[in-house]
This record gives structure tokens, C-alpha cells and sequence, in this order.
């Protein structure tokens, strides 16, 4: 293991900014554990359907509030986009060439988990599974892949709003919100903010690339005033105090994304940038930055195959035990929480399983010789480039 922590942190190059690779991981897991915990399949008269904490306890809702951690990915990834496009121009290399690049990476592992999906939702079927049981699974693993889709339309669209600044798609929220609650109009337009909601971090995270928020008053501008925003929006204008989704609500600042959850993702964004020195010098010890290169190494295999991992084990309890505490009860009492937090590490060394079948189609063929010496000194391997 220390061999392996030493090869990790020798493979990495000096000038790669590390803290950009927590938090990207912070964001993943993040996510991961959200879903884990606001996520419940209940068990009713030979039926699995989904369910939430937060519809029956709504006083943990602050509480979820920290696994809200999409902005942190679209800022990192508008960061990253955008310094790798400007890399790419630099070396000659065409828009066609580094979009089939990066579309490779993000897109390959979702075709494994879509095919592995409708194959078991087929053989779920044939095998006389119920019907609603059977959609509510493979919502719960499909849904999420929404963001996926934003993420990549995004990316694509690097070159075109590299440059654009984050005012602009955030006006568009706004109005977007002032024609949806203030006139009371029709649902239908308001879903131009489930691109323009994600371009506000992006856009900034493509700002940060061009060295635009590298004050820590930029980070406590953003961090306070997207909080006070937020707070009022939630205390005066009647948004939904949920940053997550919640059956039963009548509305949700995520579908599609309410200036709210953008005011939110800005705070989250500030905050990002004031942990960045901090990040740094914690990540200067190779056993810290080893494990977030692993995460970082693995982030979409990570998010496209959680929510299987969280199946897989209520499955298992249920054929195995009956209906358990915190896996198959419905999510009504500070107890079902309580059992839902000691099912975390199942959920986790499901998840573990998970990784080690498929990472393979993330990380793509290894090169025959991932470390080769130059000089003196290791080369990176094609692992840690990717990182």
C-alpha cells in the first residue's frame, strides 16, 4: 500500500492543482451520500416503491443541504473544460478530435450501465417481477443520468461559453422564474433553466480557467450573497427549502433547476474557492492526495452504479430477512435514520463490488507500460493524466 501511495503522488505532476481534484471528489460523494440517505425503497404488500425522508420529516431538510453538491461539479467541470480546450487549441488539436475525446470518457461507462439495466429490467419481467416494482427501479438508477446529459451538452459547448459571463444565463433563471411564479403561466418554457441553471457554476468555473476568481473576496462575495439570496428566496418568496428532490411537493428547485438552487449553487461555489488553500496543503500528503486520485480516477463509475449498489443490498435484505429497519420501512421517524446510517457501509462495500467489475470501461485499455522512466524519474501514468 505504501508503495502504491508513493507511485501515486511520484506519477503526479507538480504544476496539477489538486485541490480542483477534491473537489470534484467532494462533489461525487457528495451526491453518493445524498441519494443513500433521502432514498428510500419501502416494501408495501409485494410492492418496492420510492420514498423520502424529507416528505415525512421535513426538519431534516437543512441537513441535505450538504449533499447538494452539483454546482461544485459543474464549477469544476467548467474549470476543467474550458483549460483543457485552451490546451488542446495550443497543441494544434482540433474541436472534433478533443470533443470525441472527452465524450469517450464521460459516455462510455453510461452505455455499460444502460445496457446492463435492460437486461435486468427484461429478465425482471420475464421472471413475473411486478411491473411498478421493476419502473421504480430503473427510474431510480436512470433518473439521475439527467445531469449527464447536461453535463455533456455543456462540454460540448466549451468554445461558446468559455467566454460568457455567469450573469447572463443567471438573468435568464430569473426571468424564467418572474414568467413561471409571478405570472403564474404555464410550466412548459421553464425548461430552458435545466440548461441555463448548470451554465451559472460552469460558466464560472470557466472564469476561474481564465484566472478571474482567485480572491478570496470573489469566494466570500459568492459564498454570502448566494446564502442571503437563497434565504430570502425560501423565507420570503416561497421557495421550497428542499435542495433535493421530495415526492409530494408541489414544486421543486430541481426539475427544473428555480433560481433558488442557483442562489444556493453560488454559495456552494464561494465556498469551493475559500477551501481551496486549505485543499492544498492537506493534499500534500501522499496517503490524502492517494485517495482522492482513486475517487477522481473513478468518479463515473462511482455515480452511475450507487444507486445499483443501494438495490443490490435491499434486495439481498429482503429475500434474505424480510423487511428490514431503514432498507424496506417507510422513512418516518428519526429511527429510520438512525438504521439507515448503519446501513451506509453495506451500501459502500456494495458499491466497492460494483467498482471493481466495471471501472475497467472508465478507465479504458491500459497502456502496456503505464510507468516508464525518463530521466531519472517516472513518467505519469495514463491512470494519474486522467485523474
Amino acid at each position: 500500500m505504501r508503495d502504491f501511495v508513493r507511485r501515486m503522488d511520484s506519477a503526479t505532476p507538480v504544476e496539477r492543482d489538486r485541490a480542483i481534484d477534491a473537489l470534484r471528489a467532494i462533489a461525487i460523494l457528495g451526491v453518493v451520500l445524498g441519494h443513500w440517505l433521502v432514498t428510500a425503497l419501502v416494501v408495501d404488500s409485494g410492492t418496492m416503491h420510492g420514498s423520502s425522508p424529507l416528505q415525512y420529516m421535513p426538519r431534516f431538510t437543512p441537513v441535505s443541504w450538504g449533499f447538494q453538491t452539483l454546482a461544485v461539479f459543474f464549477l469544476v467541470g467548467g474549470q476543467v473544460g474550458a483549460k483543457s480546450y485552451a490546451s488542446a487549441r495550443a497543441r494544434g488539436e482540433n474541436y472534433g478530435r478533443w470533443l470525441r475525446t472527452r465524450m469517450t470518457r464521460l459516455l462510455r461507462p453510461v452505455v455499460v450501465v444502460l445496457v446492463v439495466w435492460t437486461v435486468a429490467a427484461c429478465a425482471m419481467l420475464a421472471s413475473g417481477a411486478d411491473q411498478d416494482t421493476v419502473r421504480a427501479l430503473c427510474k431510480l438508477v436512470w433518473s439521475p443520468l439527467w445531469f449527464l446529459v447536461v453535463f455533456a451538452a455543456l462540454t460540448a459547448a466549451t468554445p461558446l461559453v468559455a467566454k460568457l459571463h455567469p450573469l447572463w444565463p443567471f438573468a435568464v433563471v430569473l426571468i424564467t422564474d418572474l414568467y413561471r411564479f409571478g405570472l403564474d403561466a404555464p410550466g412548459g418554457f421553464t425548461s430552458v433553466n435545466v440548461i441555463a441553471g448548470w451554465l451559472v457554476p460552469y460558466c464560472l468555473g470557466a472564469a476561474w480557467a481564465r484566472g478571474d476568481l482567485h480572491s478570496r473576496r470573489t469566494g466570500w462575495t459568492l459564498l454570502l450573497g448566494g446564502a442571503a439570496a437563497t434565504a430570502g428566496l425560501v423565507l420570503r418568496a416561497g421557495y421550497p427549502a428542499a435542495m433535493v428532490g421530495v415526492p409530494g411537493l408541489a414544486i421543486s428547485n430541481l426539475d427544473p433547476p428555480t433560481l433558488a438552487v442557483v442562489t444556493f449553487g453560488l454559495a456552494q461555489c464561494g465556498a469551493a474557492l475559500l477551501l481551496l488553500g486549505p485543499l492544498r496543503r492537506v493534499l500534500q500528503r501522499p496517503a490524502v492526495w492517494a485517495v482522492v486520485a482513486m475517487v477522481n480516477l473513478s468518479a463515473m463509475t462511482i455515480f452511475l452504479w450507487h444507486q445499483t449498489a443501494m438495490i443490490a443490498v435491499t434486495a439481498t435484505g429482503l429475500l434474505a430477512g424480510g423487511t428490514l429497519p431503514g432498507l424496506h420501512t417507510v422513512p418516518d421517524d428519526p429511527g429510520w435514520v438512525l438504521a439507515r446510517l448503519s446501513w451506509l457501509p453495506v451500501f459502500a462495500v456494495a458499491l466497492l463490488i460494483c467498482w471493481m467489475a466495471f471501472r475497467g470501461y472508465e478507465q479504458g485499455r491500459p497502456r502496456k507500460k503505464s510507468m516508464v522512466v525518463r530521466k531519472g524519474r517516472p513518467a505519469r501514468s495514463a491512470q494519474t493524466r486522467r485523474a
